[in-house]
């Protein structure tokens, strides 16, 4: 699959707003996608992110609940300097797998992928509870219009890079 972008929505429905990944995954599920992207709700399997990896994608854009500092129901686009450490991850518990876990087991597998970018809301709410809260499910729109867009930029400069 070498030249694929891969949009991963993370994260567990089980804790209110740390649904927000899986809820915009399965909004961009329902949408026409670029020639060569996947879109897939990973939600809590981790392991299974790894694994998928390993078929070879250009680039990973990870969406997910993340805490930032910042007022609830903010989207922010992060390219994260992710240090995979070596090759000796373990991955324990394949359900509560963070991203950097995720490449630091792709990396111990034999694998890497070639651009990370998140596309992280600030959660209001992480309790136990099935629903995000309305601050967050607020930026649900704005999410899914961040990762079309970054999609068009890669698959723009994935084309440019192809006609050279």
């Amino acid at each position: 699959m070498t030249g694929t972008v891969l949009v991963a929505g993370v994260g567990n429905i089980f804790l209110r707003d740390d649904g927000f990944g899986v809820e915009v995954a399965n909004r961009l599920a329902t949408r026409p996608m670029p020639e060569g992207v996947r879109v897939v709700d990973f939600g809590i399997r981790g392991l299974h992110l790894a694994y998928e990896l390993l078929d070879g994608y250009d680039a990973l854009v990870l969406v997910d609940a993340m805490p930032m500092g910042e007022p609830p129901g903010t989207v922010a686009i992060v390219e994260p300097e992710i240090d995979v450490g070596g090759s000796d991850v373990v991955a324990v518990d394949a359900h509560g797998m963070d991203p950097a876990t995720v490449l630091a087991t792709l990396s111990g597998l034999g694998g890497s992928v070639g651009r990370v970018l998140v596309v992280a809301c600030e959660p209001a709410d992480l309790d136990e509870g099935i629903g995000l809260s309305s601050t967050v499910a607020g930026a649900i729109d704005h999410a899914v219009d961040a990762v079309e867009s970054l999609l068009a930029g890669i698959c723009s400069a994935a084309e440019n890079r192809s006609r050279s």
